[in-house]
Order: structure tokens, then sequence, then C-alpha cells
């Protein structure tokens, strides 16, 4: 499988912000997360070990809440930056003195073993994934077979006010170009996952003043682009660029600052590994012990 990325993201870019991105969840983030629970509604599974994938960016009253809800299950926390992996965070882990760490059903951070979840629940990380196939593919590993993922991430539209203004003005991109919601679906099924169900939904996000727009953009994320502006900004631009966000920026009637943001849902299963028939065919272990304990998928005589 060939690994792609997305093509105006800069890697090294993404990997710096990994490093310093705040150990804290964004207020969109906690938002989106509490709107992919009431999709947890379609799914019937009761995971018995699932993960969360950045918690500690994707939402910990969010990650409080899915203990809540599957109390009986296994919980791992995988966190990628070095910051967010320092030690144990109550909001993550729970306190020392939970009950369910008498009843052996503590959260633990680390990575789970390949074919060990039930369902691996990531919140707003796939749009900073510089090489999403890649990661998409470890995520199916990490699942049983039937097992789901749970995915959100922000889509093309976002922050598109700032971005035209930016092209208007014939300044470098404001922001990296973001993954189509229909192309997320085609790379979860070119990853060997089934059945992607995908939707959308834009949120707008109002400001009180650009000063704080901007503090909430730099909460979330950073722009990747490659051809984005090279060095720092001083004092006068930023004050030059609050006067063009007032100016220009869409209001509401109350006058506050308005920002669309384009929010992309998904899920899929991992199916039954298909086992091509050929003179001579290579299985692996794991995949040949998934086709024997569903009785279902493996070559047969046909009819």
């Amino acid at each position: 499988m060939s690994h792609q990325r997305p093509p105006t993201l800069d890697p090294a870019a993404v990997e710096r912000w990994q490093r310093i991105a705040p150990a804290a969840s964004p207020w969109l983030h906690e938002e989106v997360a509490s709107r992919m629970l009431d999709r947890l509604a379609w799914i019937k599974l009761q995971p018995a070990a699932w993960a969360h994938w950045g918690a500690v960016r994707g939402g910990l009253r969010a990650q409080a809440a899915l203990l809540k809800k599957y109390p009986r299950a296994a919980c791992t926390v995988v966190e990628t930056g070095p910051l967010r992996r320092d030690g144990e965070r109550p909001g993550v882990l729970g306190p020392w003195w939970s009950p369910q760490r008498w009843r052996g059903r503590s959260p633990h951070q680390g990575m789970p073993e390949s074919g060990s979840l039930d369902m691996l629940w990531a919140n707003m990380a796939l749009h900073e994934a510089a090489d999403p196939l890649a990661l998409l593919a470890h995520w199916h590993r990490l699942l049983k077979v039937d097992g789901f993922v749970m995915l959100s991430c922000l889509g093309p539209d976002t922050a598109r006010e700032l971005r035209d203004l930016y092209q208007a003005l014939g300044w470098p991109p404001a922001g990296h170009q973001l993954t189509d919601m229909h192309d997320w679906g085609d790379m979860l099924v070119q990853t060997g996952f089934a059945e992607p169900v995908m939707d959308m939904e834009r949120i707008t996000l109002t400001f009180d003043t650009p000063a704080r727009l901007l503090q909430e953009l730099r909460e979330l994320g950073r722009n990747f682009h490659p051809q984005r502006f090279p060095a720092l900004r001083g004092r006068a631009w930023q004050a030059h660029l609050e006067g063009l966000l007032a100016e220009r920026l869409p209001r509401q009637p109350d006058g506050r600052l308005c920002l669309t943001f384009e929010v992309i849902y998904g899920h899929a299963i991992k199916p039954v590994p298909r086992v091509e028939v050929s003179p001579l065919s290579s299985v692996s272990v794991q995949d040949m012990r998934s086709i024997l304990r569903s009785g279902r998928g493996g070559p047969g005589p046909s009819g």
C-alpha cells in the first residue's frame, strides 16, 4: 500500500506542533466529542476493550463520559505528544483511589497490542496526521475483527472566511488544505475497513473581538501549509490583521464575528480478513485465527 499525505501539509510542521501543542482539550474538541457520543447510540456493540487516541487534546470530558458508558471495559489512553505522555493526568486515568482500580479496570496509558481492541476513539486527530493512510492502517491493526473506529476531524470549509480574506489580499495560504469527507471514506476502505459511514456538519463559532478569534485558532492548531509565511510576524502586522478581520469578516446581528468550522464524523468496522484463492496463498497467524473464530470469510468450495 502506498502511503499518501495531504498535498499541502508539511510533515515537519506537524511534528513540531505535536511537541508543543498545549496539554488541554479545546472547547471545540469537547463539543465535537459530545456529538460523537450521541452517534454511539447507532452502535450496539459493547466493547470489552477500547482505546482513546489523543485523549488530552481530544476531550477529557469525553474520556470521563466514555468511562461511564463502558464501566466494565478495559481502556487504554494513547498519547503521541511528549507533553501529554508525562505522568498520570487525573482527567485521563482517574484518581489513584478509584474503585475501578480495585476491579482491575482502571484506564492505563500506552500502545495497545495488535488485534486487542473492540473500539478505537479518535476525536479531532486525523486532520493533523502527516501520513493519514499510515495512521488509519495502524488503527486497523489495533482492532479486533468486527471492532470499529469512531473518528472526527476538520473538513475543507473550516475557517473559509479567513482563507478567503488571505486569498483576496494575495497573502500566503491561511491554512493547509483539509481532506474531504468522501476522501476519508475512500481511505478507510483502502486501509482495510468496511462499511464506512461518513457525515458532516458546519458549526459557526462567534467571537467578541478579532484577538479572541486568533487566540482560539492558536489553541486549535497551526498552519501546516508548506507555502505559509516562513518567518515570525510582528505586533504591527497582527494589529493590521485584527483590523482587517474586524472590517471584513461576517458578523451576527449582535456584532460578534463569525467563523465557520466544517466537522467530519465517521465510523467503520474491521471485517474478517479476505483470503484470495491462488495456487499458493499466504495468511498471517492473526488473520487465520480471526477467520477460524468467525467461521466465515475463508476460501471454500463453490456451489
